[in-house]
């Protein structure tokens, strides 16, 4: 029980520093900033408190399986921490965000070619935006997104030493996935798998799309504002995390859909050498 308590403590604590680093570590335009953000801190770390102490499930996906929101949180956690570390330096620099800042450049201009994610995110950016802030804002994309490929290909590596999921180990789906409804609608095992194309179609599509539409509504609305760092660390960190997370979340329930299918033959099997039959 005060293990269980500790342990919801403490995943609520690690949201509530994800969600306050920038506004800690980066200037503020307006006062009232930190104040909105403090309470967004607050809101998601009760939240996260609730949801994980609580013996029933409501929105978290996969609380009950690491290390699935694991990698995700650590991906979560070192990018925002890293472009912090990168818009830090702008204003306040040292030997570490110099380096940071160094290895993201490099990283920048290796991925930013013509029609790639990090090119994408560089064209975005508004015509009459400085050479500091291309090569700002193409470092920051270029960490970012390296961020996002080692996470995916630390989580397939999980996946390949753990076994996860295994049939042979107890996977309750309605905690793991609660919005989803094994009741209704076709066959649980060729929903599970639709769902995992149309995440991982998404998950491979948005770092491409995502630069498209937001520059798309900045030449119709307001331009990007590269004077906030803040937003733009929050907006590098959506383009970067969204597409990875859909990719695990894609690969995870095509697994899972292995999973019933694999327990369903073993059930089958079972059940004909005691001399029944499942047709």
């Amino acid at each position: 029980m005060v293990s269980h308590l500790l342990k919801a403590l403490v995943r609520a604590f690690l949201v509530l520093l994800v969600i306050a680093m920038p506004s800690v570590m980066l200037p503020s335009a307006n006062v009232d900033t930190n104040a909105i953000v403090a309470l967004i801190a607050l809101v998601a770390a009760v939240f996260t408190f609730v949801e994980y102490y609580s013996k029933y499930p409501s929105l978290v996906e996969f609380r009950d399986a690491p290390p699935f929101n694991r990698v995700r949180f650590a991906s979560l956690l070192f990018t925002v921490f890293l472009l912090c570390t990168i818009f830090q330096g702008q204003f306040a620099p040292t030997t570490l965000t110099k380096f940071v800042g160094a290895i993201g450049a490099l990283i920048g201009h290796v991925i930013d070619f013509p029609f790639s994610p990090v090119n994408l995110v560089v064209n975005m950016l508004p015509e009459h935006a400085s050479a500091k802030s291309v090569n700002l804002i193409r470092a920051a994309a270029g960490i970012s997104y390296l961020i996002s490929l080692l996470t995916l290909a630390a989580f397939l590596v999980l996946l390949r030493l753990q076994g996860w999921p295994s049939a042979d180990t107890p996977f309750n789906v309605w905690v793991n996935l609660p919005t989803f409804d094994p009741s209704t609608g076709s066959d649980v095992v060729a929903r599970l798998r639709r769902d995992g194309y149309v995440n991982i179609i998404l998950g491979f599509t948005l770092p491409f799309l995502l630069p498209l539409a937001i520059g798309s509504a900045s030449r119709l609305f307001t331009p990007i504002a590269l004077d906030y760092p803040q937003t733009m660390v929050w907006t590098m960190t959506i383009w970067a995390f969204l597409p990875v997370s859909l990719f695990m979340r894609g690969i995870a329930m095509r697994r899972i859909a292995s999973m019933v299918q694999e327990k369903r033959k073993r059930t089958a099997a079972l059940a004909e050498r005691k001399g029944f039959s499942l047709a």
